[in-house]
């Protein structure tokens, strides 16, 4: 079931990233928002699943953003290892740790776009880029990734409990 809930969970923020937030006027300043899904599987998830799970979306996205190939699922393992580095070092469940890991994983993401412009094109094209659109960004996720991944955590405790209470069920009507 927890499976599931992952697939489910993808396809809403995969949706959204892709086909609902480009229709708003405010998509220029928007951050990545699988972030916080990648940050929440990478917090509540056994470490093999995880890894399949992060190059799932990793994959998806970029066949469906039109960017450098490869860019979300390499920015996307980074975040997974520096998020179970720093589980290794701090408790991770203080939210002065998910903050920072938001801004690291919008600092990765918004570094290899950089990274990306200056390999295609060259260093006059990097210093073209809109950096502060990069910070406006960063601004955004710092704000908006804790308290997604929040949420993701209390959807998921409550998806959670709806499975128990269905599988009791079951088994009441399996034993009557």
């Amino acid at each position: 079931m927890n499976g599931l809930f992952f697939v489910l969970i993808t396809l809403v923020f995969v949706i959204f990233q892709t086909i609902v937030s480009p229709c708003f006027f405010w998509f220029p300043q928007s951050f990545d928002v699988t972030i916080m899904l990648v940050l929440f599987v990478s917090l509540h998830f056994s470490r093999h699943a995880v890894v399949l799970a992060i190059v799932f979306i990793g994959s998806t996205m970029d066949s469906l953003s039109g960017g450098a190939f490869f860019l979300y699922t390499f920015s996307y393992i980074w975040m997974y290892l520096i998020v179970q580095l720093g589980k290794q070092i701090v408790f991770q469940t203080r939210g002065l740790f998910i903050v920072v890991i938001s801004m690291l994983s919008i600092l990765i993401q918004q570094g290899l776009v950089v990274f990306s412009v200056f390999i295609q094109q060259g260093k006059a094209a990097v210093w073209q880029m809109d950096f502060t659109l990069m910070g406006a960004q960063l601004l955004w996720g710092t704000l908006l990734v804790p308290p997604g991944v929040w949420l993701l955590s209390l959807c998921y405790q409550h998806w959670r409990y709806m499975v128990r209470m269905l599988q009791k069920s079951w088994e009441q009507k399996v034993h009557e």
